[in-house]
């Protein structure tokens, strides 16, 4: 007898309570469901179930069994699944969400390529700087930059993410280059949406707060401010690593450069991404890595 014999019989009497549902429910006969479940006790030297003539019980051993065979059987649909989804067609409605920049820059373009290439697929992109509950909103996908907090997602990397302190070259010629965090208290910080940046020192992360006269919660306004020698900012490295190239910027505090995170893929927890998801994440994994 093989070690699979009689465990579709078990969970589906086990389930219906009943040897005649349970065939029904198989399209098997009654007997045959009912050898099986014979075999399979006489191979595990136990008693599955208590039986009457009206219905039957699970066994202690029984209820133990069941959930093992239950965690058997979705395994085994998750790997046909997986299997028959390799060369599945990517189709139907995606709902996804980025933050407003980073997706207008890099995550809207490679998601109208891969579109481009799987014409059954319809795109919802929400463009917000709002984290969005992704299980209560219906999302399938959101892109999410820096460190991740909620545990309920599942998260795959798809790119590394550096933050940089720097500034216009105009600007350390008149007010210095810092060399220290605690010189940042002489400088002119323009500030995003946080004003406290990201450094590490001495191993450890830290957090410090900045000051400065001047405010706005678009990594682009900041940027442009930079350029023109307002201050220092600290901001990811897509916003600038441009600039840093063409010498428009400089970085400074370079040894205490916040540790890198990282641009995520997330999705509510579920044991079988669709085709949809599963294939667009390979395409943006692939696409910033190309960028980079």
């Amino acid at each position: 007898m093989s070690s699979w014999d009689g465990l579709d019989e078990f969970v589906a009497v086990a389930e219906c309570g009943q040897f005649t549902a349970a065939a029904q429910r198989l399209g098997l006969s009654s007997s045959q469901v009912s050898r099986q479940i014979a075999r399979l006790e006489e191979t595990l030297q136990t008693r599955l179930f208590y039986r009457s003539t009206r219905r039957v019980a699970l066994t202690e051993a029984g209820q133990t069994f069941l959930q093992h065979c239950q965690r058997l059987q979705d395994a085994r649909e998750e790997a046909l699944r997986a299997v028959g989804d390799l060369g599945s067609e990517p189709k139907g409605l995606l709902r996804m969400t980025c933050a407003v920049a980073y997706g207008e820059r890099f995550i809207v373009p490679l998601v109208t390529q891969f579109m481009s290439r799987h014409p059954l697929l319809k795109v919802d992109i929400e463009l917000s700087n709002r984290t969005l509950d992704l299980v209560q909103d219906g999302i399938d996908l959101a892109i999410r930059l820096g460190r991740l907090q909620d545990s309920r997602l599942v998260a795959t990397r798809l790119a590394p993410r550096r933050m940089y302190v720097c500034a216009a070259p105009g600007y350390l010629q008149r007010y210095g280059r810092p060399h220290s965090l605690s010189e940042l208290s002489q400088h002119n910080c323009l500030i995003g949406s946080s004003d406290h940046w990201a450094f590490q020192q001495d191993g450890r992360e830290l957090s410090q707060r900045v000051h400065g006269n001047w405010r706005c919660n678009s990594g682009q306004a900041v940027l442009d401010a930079a350029l023109q020698g307002l201050g220092l900012c600290q901001l990811p490295d897509y916003y600038v690593q441009e600039h840093l190239g063409s010498g428009a910027l400089v970085s400074v505090l370079e040894k205490h450069q916040a540790p890198n995170t990282a641009v995520w893929a997330l999705y509510p927890q579920q044991r079988h991404l669709s085709p949809k998801v599963r294939q667009l994440v390979d395409h943006l994994k692939a696409g910033l890595a190309h960028l980079g």
